[in-house]
Order: C-alpha cells, then structure tokens, then sequence
C-alpha cells in the first residue's frame, strides 16, 4: 500500500492552494520557465506569440482558395472534385479544363476569374465528366494507373 501520510501534501496544503491567486501561479510557472529556456525559446512559452507569425499567411491561403469551397478527393479508380454551384448562371459561363494533376475552372463567379485546383492523384487524358446534382457540380476524372518504373544509377564522385 502507498503511504500517503508521507506524501508531501498535507491538511494545511489544501489550506494554502485554495488562498493563492491563479495569476500568482502563471506568473511563478512563467519566472521558472523563462529561467530553464534559452533566450531564443522564449517566445515559445505563449502560445500566442509562438503562432503569430502564421496566422496571416493562414488566412491568405483560404481567402485565395476561397470563393469556389470545392473539394478533391480520389477513390480506387477516379478523382472526384465537387464544386458548389450557388447560381444557375455559373453553368453556362464556366468553363472546365484540366492537366494531369491539375482541374482549371473558369468564369465563375466573375467572367475574369480563374480557379486551379491541385488533384490528389495522377489523371488520365480521356474520360472525364461533369454531372451538376442538387447544387453540385461534380467533375469525375479518371486515375492515371502508372506502374512503370525506371531504375536510377547513383556514381560515387570522388
């Protein structure tokens, strides 16, 4: 059995933590802290100023992404993409093309405007289809199957 009456804590410590104040605490936490880490870490101990740094490249990435809110995903044998379609009139501006890895939207929402969604896999050049179902345009593309490999040689430079 553990001996718990020689645990450290006893009946006046539950006395002495209810009457500290919690900013006591954070402050001693921060003073320990800041005397175990190196003055390059400091920045660190708040999590805020640690993800400063990146919150406005965050929020540039998504208002560039923004205005389409499509999604790609791939199954065994196709690549779907589903764009949301908020009015009728985007159907018959846009126009869709695509790479190998890439699917271009264009004309939509704006007639200048251009959209380049990245593809989570390999397509192949043929076979691709457009279908627009209860508000979503949902292009299904299929997968590139390449199992061909080519062995490459590494040389010893001396």
């Amino acid at each position: 059995m553990f001996p718990w009456n020689m645990f450290p804590f006893g009946k006046d410590m539950k006395d002495v933590m209810q009457k500290v104040k919690p900013d006591q605490i954070e402050n001693y936490v921060q003073d320990i802290m800041g005397k175990m880490m190196p003055g390059n870490m400091r920045g660190m101990m708040n999590p805020q100023d640690m993800f400063s740094g990146f919150q406005s490249s965050v929020t540039q990435q998504q208002s560039t992404v923004g205005e389409l809110n499509s999604s790609a995903f791939e199954t065994h044998d196709f690549v779907f993409v589903r764009i949301p379609i908020r009015n009728d009139e985007w159907l018959r501006q846009l126009r869709i093309y695509h790479t190998s890895n890439q699917l271009i939207v264009e004309h939509i929402p704006q007639v200048e405007d251009k959209h380049t969604i990245t593809l989570p896999a390999i397509v192949k050049k043929k076979g691709a289809s457009a279908n627009f179902k209860e508000g979503i345009l949902e292009v299904k593309i299929p997968k590139n199957v390449d199992m061909q490999f080519s062995q490459i040689d590494v040389t010893e430079i001396m």
